[in-house]
């Protein structure tokens, strides 16, 4: 059916026209009816056209003032892009995990949204939902149902399905770990947690933070490939001694990921003990090869290689060069590598003389003082004693990690002090040092040195889980929830650290945060024109975008 206009004479007439089929086969047409003549309707035309659009159902307002009605934007580009990661990387198969459970709501749902925020706009969990408000997830459209007690719900079967969860990370992660020679970093970080409650198995505990301070707290250990590649992480009380975590760290690793045919660990200072170096000494891999290990020596162990440093700082120390010098040494039936930076070594020396003189200057004064109100001189203020003066010059050359030069007598009944020349001259013999303890084979002193040195990376991963992720400070009371939360986060680094590797593979130096806010910039509009159907439609897609899709080794996003 359709609208025709035939002439007759000078004249033109409106029609509504039916095609139909005689029972020949042949098609024929028959006027329905005649909406009279054209130049006789005029202005009247807009008024049929309306009321044919009303029986219609398909009412409109008149041409000379359409309604347009634009719902707000809602970011699509970024959440479209680590949906296809999820998928891409494994992340879904975690819904053949609690299919069984007995939750009426999708887990793995929730559990990606929370990821997903952790990427795009970190924030507390009943942040998430209002952050939900402002995004369109791909295949998710049941996230408007979302409620606060289903993402806290979601991360307690996180922790109550553990195991089957684990079992799926290392299946995803297992084909981008290198089979043959596998580097893994190991290190450990503090996060701080609120709340003054305590809890039966809190694992939140004063202790001392990385930032130098005693703080209430958790720890985060995190393995890391040589690639940047998370692998795997642990959360562990707050006040938990780093060196004791090494070995059964090492034991979980090997065990999920059994494959591995050679594995290198890089450990940092804080993690080296004798007792875990022989623990280590005696670990075999699956395929019978044994553990091999790169592990720096803390500052504070030093002294106890003063005799075997002797002949390295005589023969590499002495000159004027600027230059990085490097050695090897036997210790143990291990090989310890030296290093020595003599810029780093200046600038230690000038720091540690410019404390000297500042701490003598002081204890020089109180000396003085003490000899003046002997000799009957007042001062204003407080008197000062022999014992008071000791006590906080002691305090102060203890903050100043001093001493061993400065040697304050607190038994004395005279204030009195003295530096013992040899400890300085040690300290100065051990500055701009780095003391590695290795049982690798077939590498060079600097091979081994480049290889402790890129567990900086790792420190790295830290800095995007406290700024870009912001897993802390956490608010969670409940242990299991601030497990929970740890995994989350975790899983978010994966994905940020595949981004990563995908672009730098492609030669892109754009870091993953700078590629999700340029994808964000892809939002999903729905307008509606009069009484129409709404239309949707997702901003123009930039060169760079694209580029950025190609790269990362996902398609570009389209409407479903």
């Amino acid at each position: 059916m359709y609208v025709k206009i035939t002439k007759s004479g000078p004249r033109q007439y409106i029609q509504i026209v039916e095609s139909f089929r005689t029972e020949d086969g042949r098609v024929k047409n028959r006027t329905i009816a005649s909406l009279g003549r054209l130049d006789q309707i005029g202005g009247d035309l807009a008024s049929v056209i309306r009321g044919l659009s009303k029986i219609a159902g398909n009412e409109v307002s008149s041409p000379e003032s359409p309604t347009i009605a634009f719902e707000f934007a809602r970011s699509f580009g970024d959440v479209w892009a680590l949906n296809e990661l999820w998928h891409t990387l494994g992340f879904d198969q975690f819904r053949r995990i609690f299919r069984q459970t007995r939750h009426e709501f999708d887990i793995e749902a929730c559990l990606r949204v929370m990821v997903f925020n952790r990427l795009c706009d970190p924030d507390s969990k009943l942040g998430v939902l209002r952050w939900l408000e402002t995004v369109t997830i791909p295949q998710l459209p049941q996230v408007a149902d979302i409620q606060h007690q289903h993402l806290l719900r979601s991360m307690d079967a996180l922790i109550d399905h553990q195991a089957g969860v684990d079992n799926v990370l290392s299946g995803l992660l297992r084909p981008l770990i290198d089979q043959e020679l596998s580097m893994v970093f190991y290190d450990l970080t503090t996060i701080r947690a609120e709340g003054s409650s305590e809890l039966a198995e809190d694992i939140r505990r004063y202790g001392m933070s990385k930032e130098g301070v005693i703080a209430k707290q958790f720890m985060l250990g995190i393995v890391q490939t040589a690639d940047g590649l998370p692998i795997y992480h642990q959360v562990l009380e707050g006040n938990t001694a780093e060196a004791a975590t090494l070995v059964p760290t090492v034991e979980t690793i090997l065990k999920r990921f059994p494959f591995i045919r050679r594995l290198i660990l890089v450990a940092d200072r804080g993690l080296l003990s004798l007792d875990n170096i022989e623990t280590l000494k005696t670990i075999r891999l699956k395929s019978g090869e044994p553990l091999e290990f790169i592990m720096a020596v803390p500052g504070r162990r030093y002294c106890d290689f003063a005799d075997l440093l002797d002949g390295f700082h005589e023969h590499h120390c002495q000159s004027h060069s600027e230059q990085e010098s490097t050695g090897e040494l036997a210790w143990q039936n291990l090989r310890l590598i030296v290093a020595h930076d003599p810029v780093r070594a200046a600038l230690q020396k000038k720091a540690r003389d410019e404390q000297i003189d500042t701490l003598i200057a002081q204890g020089q004064r109180w000396s003085g003082k003490l000899d003046e109100q002997d000799s009957g001189l007042k001062h204003k203020g407080r008197k000062l004693s022999d014992a008071g003066a000791a006590a906080r010059f002691y305090h102060a050359v203890v903050e100043a990690r001093l001493s061993k030069i400065i040697q304050v007598d607190l038994k004395s009944p005279v204030f009195n002090f003295s530096i013992n020349q040899a400890a300085k001259d040690l300290q100065e013999k051990n500055d701009g040092k780095l003391l590695i303890i290795t049982n690798v084979q077939g590498f060079t002193p600097v091979q081994i040195i480049e290889r402790y040195k890129a567990l900086a990376d790792i420190e790295r991963g830290f800095r995007v889980l406290k700024s870009e992720l912001e897993i802390g400070p956490i608010y969670h009371r409940l242990p299991d929830r601030i497990r929970a939360h740890a995994a989350i986060c975790f899983m978010a680094l994966i994905i940020h650290r595949v981004m990563r590797m995908r672009l730098r593979a492609a030669n892109n130096e754009i870091s993953p945060d700078r590629a999700l806010e340029l994808f964000r910039r892809i939002q999903y509009h729905q307008v509606k024109l009069n009484s129409a159907k709404p239309v949707s439609g997702l901003s123009s897609i930039t060169s760079e975008q694209a580029d950025l899709f190609k790269e990362l080794q996902i398609k570009k996003p389209v409407l479903t």
